[in-house]
């Protein structure tokens, strides 16, 4: 599991954009919590900021032309097998989304897309 920097987002293949989205379905649901070494530090924030990374995810999909579904979009929806938020507060957000996605996770991240033999830049 990882989250791809934010910058990185629109440069995705489609297999990574597209488990990007299964990743965030993911923990915005049942996996809220569940650790995982590359994601925990999301845990460390309100799960409004997920949202609105995960929101990025969608907006390039959309932008490619894959559908997604509507649902969610509601920032209070969490999956079919999860119940929903009762009303997430919506928090200012800045660019990265999270402190974590610095200068040196983006290269990172470069770096695990080169040894998947994917070249973004």
């Amino acid at each position: 599991m990882r989250l791809w920097h934010e910058d990185l987002i629109s440069k995705l293949p489609r297999q990574q954009l597209l488990g990007q989205h299964r990743e965030c379905a993911a923990l915005r649901g049942n996996g809220w919590g569940k650790p995982h070494s590359t994601v925990n530090y999301v845990f460390n924030y309100d799960p409004y900021l997920l949202f609105k990374y995960h929101t990025l995810v969608m907006d390039e999909m959309i932008r490619r032309g894959y559908n997604v579904s509507k649902e969610w979009y509601d920032k209070n929806y969490r999956g079919k097998n999860s119940d929903p938020y009762k009303n997430l507060e919506v928090i200012e957000t800045s660019h990265p989304i999270y402190p974590e996605h610095d200068k040196q996770y983006y290269k990172e991240c470069i770096l695990n897309l080169k040894e998947k033999k994917i070249e973004i830049e």
